[in-house]
């Protein structure tokens, strides 16, 4: 669990591969991302490299959450089109 002095981000990254996206959630997004350009993260090793699309902080672990799900049900869509493209 956080505390209220820890940044959580919300992020998207986009492959260079296939150009698909992937949504997350971390306290360190360098490093975050870092993990998933070095094949790290099992979901996304096939599809590296990433570059970062978009980020928001949060102070905390569940507003950072909800977010990520919310970002998530619209993928596709217009809202997240107007999210990548900012």
């Amino acid at each position: 669990m956080t505390t209220e002095s820890e940044m959580v981000f919300v992020y998207i990254i986009q492959s260079e591969i296939d150009n698909g996206y992937y949504i997350g959630i971390c306290k360190d997004i360098l490093i975050r991302i870092n993990k998933h350009n070095i094949g790290g993260v099992v979901s996304t090793r096939h599809r590296k490299p990433f570059k970062l699309v978009y980020s928001e902080e949060y102070n905390n672990y569940g507003d950072a959450r909800n977010r990520e799900k919310q970002i998530k049900s619209y993928k596709g869509g217009n809202a997240f089109k107007r999210l990548i493209t900012k």
